[in-house]
């Protein structure tokens, strides 16, 4: 019993070994400046980061954070790392983001680039390998991005996947799986998953219609046919309308002036609209014809799709109208658990955000309250100022009248 007690915890122990962790970067301190370079791209107007808890935290310090700080403005920044490749393991990217402006327009995710990476000139162009996290415009666009580049060109996720879109932190996973599989998670939470190759247009279809194929002449796709037997009744062709029979002619109605009178039309009762006999089944009826399908020449299975060779730096790249997003607790990791503990804050620091943020709206508008009061207070003072002043002048006026008798 001892001697399987301890193979399992030699394994457990070689396990925790081959775990990685790629790139971590909790913004702990000012070191960030060092590591992290702005684009020099011409053309744009780029925004500042600060490193920031924001105006509501749990932890101050273990909430710090970059922020965007400039409204209406282009983000580039960027950092570099040893490379690394996923081959045969998961690869997990995970990040949290703080929307504490309560974001109207702009973007809360990140691109992961290779090494040929030009940070000076990193831009919108720029090609990455993959770009992950919320975007926010508008009622209409509050999704997160799951783009993938496959062959020099970008791969947009065809699922919609729904982001938070309140001010508090909330973590984001991606894990891709070396089985081609792949999951998205929200605050640990798993919100979407499936298959790389359905989930993306990367390959051509499997199979296509078959071009040799049409659908036969005598093919009947009908359910049901006019029954050939039915007749229309003789009685059944009636007017829409006829003359109201209780319709009299005023006693007013001169018809030398007011022409011939005329009943108004009324709806018939007798009416039974357009006659079209009765449907059965089809007897000829064959079904809905269906294109038959074949092979697609262009189809070639990829077994590497999940696969990334190199990756080398992790950038913020956006547009904000309006500024304070909070990027936080970046991890390129193989290890999903060690992403789960890593993310398993999320609770007590939404918590810790909502207790302070609750007290400074209270404090606000309690702030609101009193200055009401104070200018309710004063615009009463002013009313009573105005009486008097009016009192006066009524006083100066009566005894100016005596002086003048």
């Amino acid at each position: 019993m001892k001697t399987v007690s301890r193979i399992f915890l030699l394994l457990s122990a070689l396990a925790l070994v081959s775990c990685e962790v790629f790139f971590e970067e909790k913004f702990s301190d000012d070191s960030w400046e060092k590591k992290w370079v702005y684009s020099q791209h011409p053309g744009k107007e780029f925004g500042q980061f600060k490193r920031t808890a924001g105006k509501f935290f749990n932890d101050e310090e273990a909430d710090k954070g970059l922020q965007t700080s400039q409204d209406a403005r282009f983000y580039a920044l960027s950092t570099k790392f040893t490379p690394f490749s996923n081959k045969d393991k998961p690869l997990v990217i995970q990040f949290s983001v703080k929307h504490e402006q309560n974001i109207d327009c702009g973007g809360g995710y990140l691109k992961i680039f290779d090494c040929n990476l030009d940070q000076k000139d990193m831009h919108g162009e720029s090609p990455y390998l993959i770009m992950f996290g919320p975007d926010i415009c508008g009622p209409g666009t509050k999704k997160v991005h799951v783009i993938f580049s496959y062959k020099g060109k970008n791969h947009l996720i065809k699922k919609e996947i729904r982001c938070k879109d309140d001010v508090f932190t909330h973590f984001y996973t991606l894990i891709v799986q070396p089985d081609n599989t792949y999951e998205v998670l929200i605050d640990n939470e798993k919100v979407e998953s499936g298959s790389l190759e359905d989930d993306w247009d990367f390959l051509p279809p499997k199979t296509i219609k078959d071009p040799e194929a049409k659908k036969p002449e005598d093919w009947d796709e009908r359910a049901t046919i006019p029954d050939p037997d039915d007749k229309k009744p003789e009685d059944w062709d009636q007017p829409e309308h006829i003359p109201d029979p209780d319709a009299t002619k005023p006693e007013d109605w001169d018809d030398e002036i007011d022409g011939d009178f005329e009943p108004p039309m009324i709806d018939n009762p007798e009416y039974k609209g357009e006659w079209k006999p009765k449907q059965i089944d089809n007897p000829a009826y064959k079904g809905i014809w269906k294109h038959p399908e074949i092979d697609n020449p262009e189809y070639t299975a990829d077994a590497n799709l999940y696969l990334r060779e190199e990756v080398c730096a992790v950038g913020l790249d956006l547009w904000q109208v309006k500024s304070g997003t909070i990027f936080d607790n970046i991890l390129f990791t193989d290890d999903a658990e060690y992403a789960k503990e890593a993310a398993a804050t999320f609770k007590a620091t939404q918590d810790g955000e909502k207790k302070m943020k609750d007290e400074q709206d209270e404090e606000e508008k309690k702030k609101a309250e009193a200055e009401a009061k104070t200018e309710e207070k004063d615009e009463d003072n002013e009313d009573l100022d105005d009486e008097e002043d009016k009192e006066d002048s009524k006083g100066e006026a009566e005894a100016g009248d005596h002086d003048e008798l």
